[in-house]
């Protein structure tokens, strides 16, 4: 009954605040194609999108509204409760003139299988002690089902404030978007080693952009039925960012029953 139960939540949540329907257009394959090699989004667009922040305000991860009371982001991220979750943002250096929301996180859910060696289901949920007030700029992504299947080849678009290069002395202060290709588990394994690519994993670029540190536990939608839809959470890539090598991102679809779970049960 639990199961059902969120479902029907999530599908609530749906109609009542548009998952996955920007109020403001996202443009995700405009000129330029730099998180690396990406480009500024534009501002808003990406209305689930939140940055993880330390209380001094320094960015350290990314995430994803998933409602208006639960954050989806990275395990390896690391998030305490005594961390930032602020939504509404587009430019970090702005501070105080953007109508952004300061949310604080009241518990912390990692995977009970999140292995650090292997890099496998890194995922976190954080609920959050507060919820976030849905509108304009703030509104939730919908989250793939399990029964999803995404083709190998499709586009879609990650999006954070990492490094636009992997030497940069600091991240960029307006969030960057990069449109990239999807790709199939052999394609990933054939850069990565059969060994390291799981079936909780799913790669995606290799095509002139990257996400690269900063962008970790943001995320990657594509577009289904004309809603953008999170497939993926910025996982592990190249340590230099390389543009021709594939990302890794956790894949939604295998973590969903888990996210189910622990909505359910909090």
């Amino acid at each position: 009954m639990a199961f059902l139960w969120i479902v029907s939540c999530f599908a609530f949540i749906s109609a009542a605040y548009g998952c996955g329907t920007p109020a403001i257009r996202p443009q995700p394959n405009g000129n330029g194609n730099r998180i690396i090699n990406g480009r500024e989004a534009v501002p808003h667009s990406w209305p689930w999108q939140v940055s993880l922040q330390q209380s001094n305000g320094f960015h350290f991860c990314g995430g994803s509204l998933i409602n208006e009371n639960w954050v989806v982001t990275a395990a390896h991220c690391n998030v305490k409760t005594y961390h930032r979750v602020i939504a509404g943002e587009h430019d970090k250096s702005r501070g105080s003139e953007e109508k952004v929301q300061i949310l604080k996180p009241s518990k912390v859910f990692t995977h009970p299988e999140w292995n650090s060696r292997t890099i496998n289901n890194d995922i976190t949920l954080i609920k959050l002690a507060s919820p976030a007030v849905l509108g304009t700029t703030v509104s939730p992504v919908c989250l793939a089902e399990s029964s999803d299947v995404f083709a190998p080849g499709m586009r879609c678009v990650t999006s954070g404030w990492g490094l636009a290069r992997h030497n940069a002395p600091r991240t960029p202060n307006k969030l960057q978007q990069a449109a990239i290709p999807l790709m199939s588990k052999e394609q990933c394994k054939r850069s990565w080693g059969s060994n390291r690519i799981s079936d909780v994993m799913i790669c995606a670029g290799a095509a002139g952009a990257s996400s690269c540190m900063g962008d970790s536990g943001g995320p990657l939608v594509c577009q289904k039925d004309n809603v953008w839809t999170q497939v993926g959470i910025v996982s592990w890539g190249n340590s230099r960012c390389s543009t021709t090598t594939p990302g890794v991102y956790a894949r939604v679809t295998k973590l969903r029953g888990w996210v189910d779970q622990i909505l359910a049960a909090n």
